[in-house]
């Protein structure tokens, strides 16, 4: 895929997540988390470009700096979804005002990375944004996942005599 088109599919991911993040939402169990980082992940490393050949130092510590970041913030994002379990026993989570604002701090760093490889002169392809995507995606959901499990199983229900 060309730039274009990463950008487009990280803007196009990253609002939709976000706009999800703010409404009510039934957990699922059974459901696989991992697929969709997959396969953002597969996209983004196999762009050749992934690495800046001329700066590879300065290119792979910026491509780390920023993996790692996403890793902070996308398990900063899956601390600040509030969970709940409803009376029928069912996991549900939402996003909260700080959810948003992890949003905007994870937004806000990952700038702050590509501005500094603009001002070092390190060509930074779209595929690193998908692939701190998949980063990010799966450290919220590891979260989320842990949280649920830490949640108090729901009361049985008393029989009838």
């Amino acid at each position: 895929m060309n730039a274009f088109t990463n950008v487009v599919l990280a803007v196009a991911v990253t609002a939709l997540l976000a706009g999800r993040q703010m409404r009510a939402r039934r957990l699922d169990g059974e459901r696989r988390f991992w697929p969709a980082p997959l396969v953002l992940a597969a996209l983004a490393l196999r762009d050749p470009r992934l690495v800046d050949h001329d700066h590879a130092a300065l290119s792979v510590t910026l491509l780390v700096g920023g993996l790692l970041a996403v890793l902070a913030m996308g398990t900063v994002w899956g601390w600040t979804v509030r969970i709940w379990r409803a009376e029928d026993g069912t996991l549900w989570a939402r996003g909260t005002k700080a959810t948003m604002a992890a949003w905007g701090g994870m937004i806000a760093i990952r700038l702050g990375i590509y501005e500094t490889g603009t001002a070092l002169h390190v060509h930074q392809p779209a595929s690193a944004l998908l692939l701190g995507l998949a980063v990010l995606l799966v450290a919220r959901s590891l979260v989320v996942k842990w949280r649920t499990r830490t949640l108090e199983p729901p009361e049985p229900a008393t029989a009838l005599h």
